[in-house]
């Protein structure tokens, strides 16, 4: 079970939003030192501590996010960087 979700609504085409979610784990990954990799339309990411996917659909992204003991103290402030980071990028490329 995930420990953060994050949907995010979109009306971006498919190769946009795909690119959209891209930017949100690259920022991810500058942030928290995850590496990525696409598997479908699913995003998939991870660190030691740290996992999970975003998905694209057709009109929303959700991320979800589990968090090993050490990271769980810093749940909130995951979940806002992230939530600031999804709708920034979604909104920003429509």
């Amino acid at each position: 079970m995930a420990d953060i979700r994050i949907t995010q609504a979109h009306s971006l085409p498919p190769a946009t939003a795909r690119a959209a979610a891209q930017k949100v784990a690259d920022q991810l990954a500058t942030d928290y030192g995850l590496a990525s990799n696409w598997m479908g339309d699913a995003l998939h990411f991870r660190r030691s501590g740290v996992s999970g996917k975003l998905l694209v659909l057709e009109s929303k992204a959700t991320l979800e996010v589990s968090l090993g003991f050490l990271f769980k103290a810093f749940a909130p402030a995951i979940e806002q960087k992230a939530l600031a980071r999804m709708r920034k990028v979604f909104e920003a490329a429509a």
